[in-house]
């Protein structure tokens, strides 16, 4: 998709017949953990995470400026944001082979733990003078345990990647990286704090 940053923002004014098809992007989850994790003898839910309205969309979010949101034309994310961190964390937590069981609330596991997030931030940023966005993605998560719901740890984490270029693809890439670091930090952290009761 050979297309600079400027052409690629969504706000045209003009009236356009038919919109063209949007490109879909996918993120993936994290596969190489700490070799030291512990293993851990308790069944974890992943909540979805909260998102404000502006990165609870489909849309690639990119600021111009620290007061609007706008959006790359023609592309977007498989899935809502918060709902793509949630089936990544998911997934990166039984690449670690350490947890008995995990999953969403929806399919109806008796957790010991549920993590909860804000994904506070999921966008590209673009300094003044810089047609190369910076990507940013910025998740804080609690360790709730069960069925007592008491918060045994919370904690933030964030994560910075210059994209190589304009182009969707290496902003996509970008979001990669960033949101990878982001999922191994928060399951290693899990798994180290998260600890089952003395019977």
């Amino acid at each position: 998709m050979a297309l600079g940053t400027a052409s690629m923002l969504a706000g045209c004014n003009g009236i356009i017949p038919q919109a063209p098809p949007s490109n879909i992007y996918t993120l993936s989850p994290k596969t190489t953990f700490h070799a030291d994790l512990p293993n851990a003898d308790w069944q974890l839910v992943i909540e979805e995470p909260y998102a404000a309205g502006g990165l609870d969309t489909h849309r690639i979010a990119i600021l111009t400026n620290p007061y609007e949101v706008k959006y790359y034309a023609d592309a977007r994310w498989a899935e809502r944001a918060p709902r793509m961190v949630q089936t990544l964390l998911v997934e990166s937590f039984e690449n670690t082979r350490k947890i008995v069981a995990v999953g969403r609330q929806s399919i109806g596991l008796r957790s010991d733990f549920n993590l909860k997030s804000e994904l506070r931030e999921f966008q590209a940023e673009l300094k003044e003078g810089s047609p190369v966005p910076e990507i940013l993605v910025a998740l804080n998560a609690k360790i709730i345990a069960q069925p007592r719901q008491q918060i045994v740890a919370s904690a933030s984490f964030e994560k910075r990647v210059r994209a190589r270029d304009p182009q969707i693809l290496a902003v996509v890439a970008a979001f990669d990286e960033a949101l990878g670091d982001v999922l191994r930090e928060v399951v290693q952290w899990t798994l180290l704090t998260a600890r089952k009761p003395e019977a």
